[in-house]
């Protein structure tokens, strides 16, 4: 990738943080941890990788992304409105009566949105019909999905994952945002993994990428890249990230959802304006 194109990686990433915390902070709480985990990655899918149209939401011939963490909307709403699916002030609605920008992705209500999520588990179980859809159906788009180290708990990613190896879906990419942490502590704690997400993925037949920075837009990239080389079998990215990434008041604890006061948020957005600022000088 050309130093020009990283730059604009990391431009977009730090908008999309700016942004996820504005659209959390005009509710007053929510999930930080999980969305901002998200935010280099998310760059990299809409910013570079993905083909999309964002005049047309629907079109066919789109590469799609299924945000199985559900509950991560607020990166994905901040990603669809940096990229003009809708006006992005729309999302500053979030969680409020009547918005098109609920707390879990719903694919009736906001455009961008490829299928709705937010029972965990089920997301990547949906990625996999997708996936297995578009063969069927002789396109040639990739599928992606999101899931978290804490989701892998589920059942039902393993069923997806046998599912998706046995079928040699190709047309796969599993992204684990590996931040280590869920809902009531630590991932080793909570459930632990074992030998750890990369070795199940490794013995359900995937092929496994280990992204040693998960918040490093240019390794995200790469790994991509490979991920596309690969033939006769999906592949899946442990990506290494930080819980809360970027928030002020979040980061440090890797919250998983967050309810600080009024100038807490505003040291956060200012941090985060900061952040991009420095971040578009670089040379």
């Amino acid at each position: 990738m050309d130093q020009q194109k990283l730059h604009d990686l990391r431009v977009f990433a730090a908008e999309i943080r700016l942004e996820t915390l504005r659209i959390i902070g005009s509710r007053g709480f929510g999930h930080v941890g999980g969305s901002m985990s998200m935010a280099d990655a998310m760059a990299v899918l809409y910013g570079e990788i993905m083909n999309i149209n964002p005049k047309d939401p629907r079109w066919e011939g789109r590469d799609w992304f299924v945000l199985s963490k559900g509950h991560g909307g607020p990166v994905m709403y901040a990603t669809l409105g940096l990229k003009g699916y809708y006006p992005l002030e729309e999302a500053y609605t979030l969680n409020r009566p009547g918005t098109n920008f609920p707390s879990h992705t719903d694919r009736s209500k906001t455009p961008g949105v490829d299928l709705t999520t937010g029972s965990l588990g089920q997301g990547m179980s949906e990625a996999v019909g997708a996936a297995l859809g578009s063969r069927v159906q002789g396109r040639d788009n990739h599928v992606f999905v999101a899931i978290g180290d804490g989701e892998a708990d589920e059942g039902q990613i393993w069923e997806g994952a046998q599912f998706a190896a046995h079928y040699k879906l190709d047309n796969l990419i599993c992204l684990v945002d590996d931040n280590g942490r869920q809902l009531d502590g630590t991932v080793a704690d909570v459930m632990s993994h074992g030998k750890g997400i990369d070795a199940k993925f490794d013995a359900f037949g995937w092929n496994v990428i280990d992204v040693a920075d998960g918040n490093d837009v240019e390794q995200i990239y790469n790994a991509i890249r490979q991920a596309y080389d690969c033939k006769g079998k999906p592949s899946c990215l442990i990506l290494h990230t930080v819980k809360g990434k970027g928030a002020t008041f979040a980061e440090p604890s890797g919250a998983h959802s967050s309810q600080p006061t009024k100038e807490q948020w505003e040291e956060a957005i200012t941090a985060s304006e900061a952040a991009l600022e420095d971040i578009r000088n670089e040379a």
